[in-house]
């Protein structure tokens, strides 16, 4: 048996099905062109959203249901079910990957809660990096970053830079603005579980306060945040907002591929 075959019959079942999902081929060998290909081919078909938390949905941080989620319902998902998602996908695919907790920064410079955001420390087989992927950060970089590296790195989405910062931390700045400060220490998936229900319970978070449903598109972003249609194309913004019903499920169909009986509505945050 080859070793292509050998590492096809350690995969889990689903693996196929979720390159089927983005839309991509399997990967000759886990380095870093394959790397890169499949997080843009994330970034561009599974969208960022929150709408779970103005459904009544659970979010459950548990691979096999993160898996399901975006395959199987064919959903999105904010941070920790996106990056949850892919780490299982490299994983399955021959990456060895690490989950990390990050704080993010506000407009007003002051950072989040830990275990505010969870990003991916991948490793190749091609001598490489070590790399951060993310698919989970909204508009962020398309590739993944060098982690290793300190000078600037471009990337379609702007310049990115890692810089120290106390306690052994990495901040992340994109064109000199801070986005998540990095802790470099290996998480579990179950050790994002108080972020994730601090995100979706409380009113101090932006989650709970707003729909939103985003996606990079071949020449920017289209993102539907309530009733209002966002367009970005070749870095011209257009808005346009969504008279009745049909038009937005129709947005949330022909945009995100998201069918819907009934348009999402910002719910109280949930306590339980």
């Amino acid at each position: 048996m080859s070793e292509e075959a050998k590492q096809q019959a350690r995969e889990p079942a689903w693996v196929d099905a979720y390159l089927e999902r983005i839309g991509a081929s399997r990967p000759a060998r886990p380095d870093v062109a394959a790397l890169r290909e499949l997080q843009l081919r994330h970034l561009v078909t599974v969208p960022f959203e929150n709408l779970s938390i103005h459904l009544a949905q659970d979010i459950v941080l548990e691979e096999d249901r993160l898996v399901e989620k975006i395959v199987t319902d064919r959903r999105g998902g904010f941070c920790y079910e996106l990056n949850g998602a892919f780490a299982a996908l490299l994983g399955g695919l021959g990456f060895r990957v690490t989950l990390l907790q990050a704080r993010v920064f506000g407009d007003d410079g002051r950072l989040g809660i830990p275990y505010d955001h969870v990003a991916l420390r991948v490793e190749t087989d091609d001598g490489t990096g070590p790399w951060l992927a993310d698919v989970g950060f909204g508009d962020h970089a398309l590739r993944p970053l060098e982690l290793e590296a300190r000078a600037e790195q471009d990337d379609p989405c702007g310049s990115f830079r890692f810089k120290e910062a106390p306690q052994g931390d990495l901040d992340l700045l994109r064109d000199g603005s801070q986005q998540f400060r990095l802790d470099p220490r290996p998480r579990e998936l179950a050790d994002f579980r108080a972020g994730s229900w601090y995100h979706r319970t409380s009113p101090d978070s932006h989650f709970t306060r707003s729909l939103v449903c985003s996606r990079r598109t071949g020449e920017g972003r289209v993102t539907l945040r309530g009733r209002t249609l966002i367009t970005t194309v070749r870095g011209e913004r257009h808005e346009t907002e969504l008279r009745d019903d049909i038009e937005v499920l129709a947005a949330y169909r022909d945009h995100f591929g998201l069918v819907l009986t009934a348009p999402p509505e910002v719910r109280p945050p949930r306590t339980v």
